[in-house]
């Protein structure tokens, strides 16, 4: 196997103690305002948007830089009601007795249930597939590695990108999620991951009030 040609660093510049902090915090509070969102307006968004904050999740770090990830951006409104009716079949069974009693108790204080309006309101859907194995020019199978985390990396990528592009997003992860390679006729080496809402808001949007945990909630620091 040839070994990558080493080439300097891209793009790093040697920022001040003081301007690290400042970016830092700039960044920590517009991501604190990221929320999911299930009241989404029907307007649109280009697609050059789209493309541009896919193109920053296919960015993100991966396992041998395999890539295993697949992004399929949907705008098409018989496909957007193909999904919805599909995801809200699966829903349904979900709420009504395939999810555990202690499953639907966590759920019940956002009062999800399997009826999904914004899965055709909102102007895109963006299906994340996970390659589990690639296939070569010969019709070989190819192995991947950490292909979960690898698209879980891309994914937040691209939640971010959206989020800082200034769209709301919801994640959702209907159980299986097997009738999106079937709608959008993926091969069957790829595994649905996520299913991921964008769009602008309604105007009348609300969201529930809830906490984030802080920060000595969620690390400590060995210095």
């Amino acid at each position: 196997m040839t070994e990558y040609a080493q080439v300097p660093l891209p793009g790093y510049e040697d920022r001040t103690d003081q301007e690290l902090l400042r970016r830092a915090s700039a960044f920590e509070a517009e991501i604190a305002r990221r929320r999911t969102v299930r009241m989404f307006s029907d307007r649109d968004v280009p697609r050059e948007v789209i493309a541009a904050c896919i193109h920053a999740a296919g960015q993100a770090p991966s396992g041998a830089n395999i890539q295993p990830w697949h992004f399929e951006a949907v705008r098409d409104p018989q496909i957007k009601q193909a999904i919805r009716e599909a995801a809200e079949q699966e829903e349904r069974q979900f709420y009504g007795g395939r999810a555990g009693r202690q499953w639907l108790e966590a759920l019940a204080p956002l009062g999800t249930d399997a009826d999904k309006p914004f899965l055709e309101r909102a102007p895109w859907l963006i299906a994340v597939f996970e390659q589990r194995h690639g296939i070569d020019e010969e019709g070989e199978k190819v192995r991947h590695y950490y292909t979960k985390e690898s698209v879980g990396l891309a994914t937040g990528f691209l939640i971010a990108a959206l989020h800082h592009a200034g769209l709301a997003t919801l994640t959702h992860t209907p159980s299986p999620m097997g009738f999106l390679n079937r709608i959008l006729e993926r091969p069957t080496y790829e595994k649905a991951f996520l299913l991921l809402v964008v769009g602008h808001p309604a105007q009348d949007a609300t969201v529930p009030d809830i906490q984030r945990k802080p920060l000595d909630g969620i690390a400590n620091f060995r210095s």
